[in-house]
């Protein structure tokens, strides 16, 4: 399939090499210039927040906070939370 519409990822880094986890998300990231939506499902929030235009972080099957990538990395509740920070 040539330059889909839509991208559907389901943990993309899961058991990857840092380097190469960071080579994906690289080129996840720049997907969306080329035209294509990405629904990313990842455990790594710090790496798919760091991409997401927008967020939605799941809390027992809920939405427990959403909103845009860069917002909820600076969100305490999600630092708290998520990235053990």
């Amino acid at each position: 399939m040539a330059r889909p519409k839509l991208l559907l990822l389901d943990e993309p880094s899961m058991g990857l090499a840092p380097i190469i986890v960071a080579q994906i998300f690289n080129i996840v990231r720049d997907l969306p210039s080329m035209g294509t939506t990405v629904f990313l499902v990842e455990q790594n929030a710090q790496a798919a927040l760091g991409i997401a235009d927008r967020g939605y972080v799941i809390e027992t099957g809920r939405i427990g906070f959403s909103g845009s990538g860069r917002d909820l990395l600076a969100d305490d509740r999600v630092l708290q939370a998520y990235l053990g920070v």
